[in-house]
């Protein structure tokens, strides 16, 4: 991290009184920035070297996050929208003994039974050297099982930061909007390091990034229009939901928006191609915790619509019969209790480059459907297209083993009225029109319309918004029964091979 400090004590010293971090009730010039992590560095100091740090969005994490770093610890977000044995799984597996808190994060951490330590805001006169040994450990709710501690505890993250200033021409005139929580790794780099490099401004929007924790986010046309940023990180589901308010109103983004990154899931082309034309500049990327978030991304002058973009310079990626494999200085230390990878890292991810270098992703390895006829189908890519369409706005694709395949689909609030009084021949045509072009045995012909908000009341999201495939399929299993009887014996000739 220490090129990290060394670009904040330049920033308090070069435009120490131009605001850093905001978050709509506190907001810290780069100067003040500079003091208050030194400050609670000092306090930090006596802590174990593991900590946890939870709390909402605002000037106050960022703080204690950067000034944990200063101090040499390693760094275990706890993000609020874990379940209490998701946090408690985090603090066994991690041997987290002690916790940073903000805000009135205290008495929830409280009850899990470690120390709790709640910073001041005490400056410091004078700020020495950042101490060695900074690190992160992240966990992320998955899409099954408990979540695995992903260790990054030799420099990958301020590589990561340093490489994305570059490929995203950060500046200092930049306005940064931050939406998401800032426990998820990628909204840690994005919205802490690299502003602090670039000298750039960031605006924390709590509410909303609370939101998102829970599955929802709406309301992201406001935020925008409010704070006219210069650059975001959002997820699809994201994108689409603010596309949708665009347009509902006929309106078009701030002017001055130059690169929002979306990833995290698979961007449906019609989507970005429609985010465009009303003035949202998508550079779609793909990455994962174990690599510091980001393999590739689309770039301004480098951008290939269908595609994640290149890769990241100084990495080295390739294709083993069909799956990603990740070589470089992002690649993680090793999960919590294993060992550091030996050589590339094979990411379970299936992508493909095309002739010019740029990497398309076709879903994961262990999702891919293989139907009764032997198809191998990943529904990633059928879900994408699916999801094109602004009525739908989150949808699961299933049917391994089955002769058709299934789609479970789950209205955008604009769908919401369409399918209540849709015939189910009427959403069998929105699917084939959605999925013109595919091959017939990539078409579903079943389908099942979920209720709005039931994904997020049966806690069926994760934390970036995409659906917990297993726990899903599980959950509506004596519907996709159902859906099935009648094919017991089928003879189906569009299926076929």
């Amino acid at each position: 991290m220490r090129d990290l400090f060394a670009a904040m004590g330049r920033q308090a010293e070069t435009h120490g009184r131009a605001v850093a971090f905001d978050d709509g009730q506190e907001s810290l010039t780069f100067g003040e920035l500079a003091a208050r992590v030194g400050g609670l560095a000092r306090e930090l100091e006596p802590l174990p070297r593991v900590v946890g740090l939870m709390g909402r969005n605002g000037v106050a994490w960022v703080v204690a996050q950067l000034a944990a770093w200063f101090a040499g610890k390693t760094v275990v977000p706890m993000p609020l929208f874990f379940s209490r044995d998701q946090l408690r799984h985090v603090l066994e597996d991690a041997s987290v003994s002690h916790l940073i808190c903000t805000g009135d994060a205290a008495a929830r951490a409280r009850e899990l039974g470690v120390p709790v330590t709640s910073p001041s805001n005490a400056p410091a006169a004078g700020v020495g050297p950042a101490r060695e040994g900074a690190g992160q450990i992240v966990y992320t709710s998955g899409s099954t099982g408990r979540p695995k501690g992903v260790r990054h505890v030799s420099g990958q993250l301020a590589w990561s930061a340093a490489t994305l200033a570059r490929a995203s021409g950060a500046a200092s005139d930049d306005v940064h909007l931050s939406v998401m929580p800032l426990p998820l790794l990628l909204e840690t780099i994005s919205t802490v390091m690299v502003p602090i490099l670039a000298g750039a401004r960031v605006h924390l929007d709590a509410g909303t990034a609370d939101a998102v924790g829970q599955g929802g986010g709406s309301g992201l046309a406001e935020a925008f229009e409010r704070v006219r940023p210069t650059t975001t990180v959002l997820v699809p589901k994201m994108l689409a939901d603010w596309v949708s308010d665009l347009a509902a109103a006929a309106g078009r983004a701030p002017e001055g928006l130059r690169f929002v990154a979306v990833g995290g899931a698979p961007v449906p082309p019609s989507l970005a191609m429609h985010a465009w034309r009303i003035g949202i500049p998508v550079y779609e990327g793909y990455g994962l915790s174990e690599c510091a978030s980001v393999v590739a991304v689309n770039r301004p002058g480098q951008r290939k619509p269908g595609t994640v973009g290149k890769p990241l310079p100084g990495l080295v990626i390739r294709i083993d019969n069909g799956e990603i494999l990740v070589e470089g200085p992002s690649v993680m230390d090793g999960y919590v209790h294993g060992t550091r990878p030996d050589g590339a890292w094979r990411t379970g991810d299936l992508g493909a480059f095309d002739r010019d270098g740029y990497l398309a992703v076709h879903g994961r390895i262990d999702n891919r459907l293989v139907t009764s006829f032997g198809r191998n189908i990943s529904p990633e890519w059928i879900e994408s297209m699916l999801m094109g369409d602004p009525r739908i706005g989150q949808c699961l694709v299933t049917g391994a083993k089955r002769p058709r395949l299934c789609a479970l689909l789950f209205p955008s609030a604009e769908g919401e009225k369409w399918f209540a009084r849709a015939k189910p021949q009427e959403i069998d045509a929105l699917i084939a029109r959605c999925c013109r072009g595919l091959p017939a045995y990539a078409v579903p012909r079943l389908h099942h319309v979920v209720p709005a908000g039931e994904l997020r009341r049966l806690g069926l999201l994760t934390g970036n918004g995409r659906i917990r495939r297993a726990a899903a399929v599980s959950r509506y299993a004596a519907v996709l029964e159902r859906l099935y009887a009648p094919l017991s014996h089928p003879v189906d000739s569009e299926a076929r091979p």
